[in-house]
């Protein structure tokens, strides 16, 4: 089911049915930006799965891709947590 990217909060759309101008009815965010697109992933270049997407340096504003899916509205990317990944690179490398 479709999720808003921002809330988390489940919203009742039937395939990809989403206007450049809908809101999340809980939160007011845009639904046609790039956090709640199936494709946004904050662990790949240009934070987007799609390699032939224009992507847009404002993820959180309507935007025009036509790429645009609405995703499930989950938690996005690897779950790498970076601060465990930095500190453990830091003590892999670390001087004596």
């Amino acid at each position: 089911m479709a999720g808003c990217g921002a809330c988390g909060v489940k919203l009742p759309i039937i395939g990809n049915q989403v206007g450049r101008r809908d809101e999340c009815p809980s939160c007011g965010a845009e639904l046609h930006a790039c956090i709640h697109c199936r494709h946004f992933d904050e662990t790949v270049a240009k934070e987007c799965k799609e390699p032939f997407a224009e992507v847009p340096d404002d993820k959180e504003s309507a935007n025009f891709c036509e790429l645009f899916q609405i995703g499930d509205g989950g938690k996005r990317g690897s779950g790498v947590d970076k601060a465990g990944a930095l500190s453990a690179a830091e003590a892999l490398f670390k001087k004596r």
